[in-house]
């Protein structure tokens, strides 16, 4: 307990310009907290004792191999071959995380048993006439889809290396063919179905992919938008794909004529009979798990890489330390399945028993309470946002709380731009006094963040409360 009250009163948590406090944990809450959990797993099974977060961070950064060490370790993570060390050189280029290790990405997200009551995903789709979808995935059944789509793709001729990309929404069959593409090492790349046909030739061009997954429409603030035609030109400017699946969308899409050379098939149709037993392709420690893009402001938009064995102690560390996500949690990130958040909310299912939950629609459709409803009707646990529609919210007078308890909402994220000060203030006036506010920042490069939450320390207004452990990061 002493060492939980030294690091809640953190050496980043004492200057005197630091802005107004808005929260503070309990000792009863930082000593359930998974990163209070690791401190006391560091001191019975390394023999270390830290005075509180910054010291943590700081031989998180200063020993960096054997901090990861720890988190490999930490987190039981499952190599098929283990590594010949941790880091071979300090020097960039050229160094290389866990050589010799081999490992899978997917196996991780899909090893954990179910209990039959805790649902893997639970989706919600945008209202219709007042009334709104909802799905509920259970591990066992996300696992039986993931496997039925892997066999379908090694039977397209996908191999290890090969790369698969989707053009579909935030849906639960994004993210099966993702872990289905990752479970037998191929290489994954998303675009929202909103992307125009040019944004999306321009950067699956690079890459060359075999297969596409596509669906030909969606709901966006009440309306279905028709994204036939858009994906027959996508498929059109696209001369390496081969294999066209096809995931029913709302309303009557048009059918266009696809490529002669493209062979169709339908979602329900690689669910279909019972899957072969999934297994699970052991891969390289820095083996290719998916690619983003930047933003294409200064020409056409960049290909970023990133591998099985770094995401995954990356987002391990993240979600479990920082974001403190638990079992029985439901984790819920407004993001398009073209954000890099929408692969951070997908790795929840890296931990036992945490629930993601997605949504497809828009955030203000039919108004500025439809996130906040869905929040409180699914019993959310971690919310996260954006800055901008967080000071929307607050700009349009909306009071969340008002006939809704949130119950169960324990920490709010928010990132894509500065929270101010007001803000701050706002969510614990008009959302919840008792919860962590967490504002982040990161990017896509990384698929993380380098600033972030804590759940040992305070929370002060218009301030990020501290610098992630393994990144020494400076300004």
């Amino acid at each position: 307990m002493e060492r939980l009250r030294l690091a809640a009163m953190d050496v980043e948590s004492l200057s005197s310009s630091r802005g107004e406090l808005l929260w503070q944990p309990t000792l009863e809450e930082m000593s359930r907290s998974n990163l209070a959990r690791y401190l006391r797993w560091l001191e019975v099974r390394r023999g270390m004792k830290f005075a509180g977060y910054q010291d943590l961070r700081q031989w998180s950064v200063s020993e960096v191999e054997s901090f990861w060490e720890s988190i490999a370790e930490f987190f039981e993570v499952r190599f098929h071959r283990p590594a010949e060390s941790v880091l071979t050189s300090y020097d960039l280029p050229g160094s290389h995380w866990f050589p010799g290790a081999t490992l899978n990405y997917a196996e991780h997200a899909l090893r954990h048993p179910t209990d039959g009551v805790t649902p893997a995903i639970i989706f919600q789709g945008e209202s219709v006439e007042g009334r709104s979808e909802c799905e509920e995935i259970s591990r066992a059944e996300l696992k039986r889809q993931v496997a039925a789509v892997a066999d379908a793709l090694k039977k397209f001729g996908v191999r290890p290396g090969d790369r698969v990309c989707g053009y579909l929404s935030n849906l639960p069959q994004t993210v099966v063919a993702f872990l289905a593409s990752a479970s037998i090492g191929a290489i994954w790349s998303v675009c929202p179905s909103e992307l125009s046909s040019r944004g999306v030739i321009e950067r699956f061009h690079q890459i060359e992919p075999k297969v596409i997954f596509a669906t030909t429409s969606y709901r966006y603030g009440g309306k279905v938008h028709d994204r036939s035609a858009v994906l027959a030109e996508i498929v059109e400017g696209l001369p390496t794909i081969q294999h066209l699946i096809l995931i029913a969308g709302p309303g009557n899409a048009t059918s266009p004529a696809w490529r002669n050379d493209v062979k169709l098939a339908a979602w329900t149709d690689l669910l279909a009979g019972d899957p072969p037993e999934l297994i699970f392709e052991a891969v390289p420690f820095e083996h290719p798990l998916w690619i983003l893009y930047s933003s294409g402001t200064t020409g056409a938009p960049k290909a970023i890489v990133q591998g099985h064995g770094g995401i995954l102690l990356e987002h391990l560390k993240t979600l479990s330390l920082h974001f403190d996500l638990r079992a029985g949690d439901r984790f819920f990130w407004y993001t398009t399945a073209g954000w890099m958040m929408w692969n951070m909310v997908v790795s929840g299912l890296l931990l036992p028993d945490v629930t993601v939950v997605l949504y497809d629609g828009s955030p203000k459709y039919p108004n500025f309470s439809a996130l906040w409803d869905l929040v409180e009707e699914l019993g959310v646990t971690f919310f996260g946002t954006s800055a901008p529609y967080l000071l929307a919210c607050m700009k349009e007078g909306v009071t969340p709380s008002r006939g809704r308890s949130f119950q169960k909402l324990r920490a709010i994220g928010s990132t894509g731009a500065p929270l101010p000060v007001e803000g701050f203030r706002w969510v614990y006036r008009e959302v919840k006094s008792d919860l962590l506010l967490g504002s982040a920042s990161g990017g896509t490069d990384v698929c993380t963040a380098f600033v972030l939450c804590n759940p040992l320390l305070p929370v002060h207004a218009g301030e990020l409360q501290c610098r992630g452990l393994g990144g020494a990061i400076e300004a």
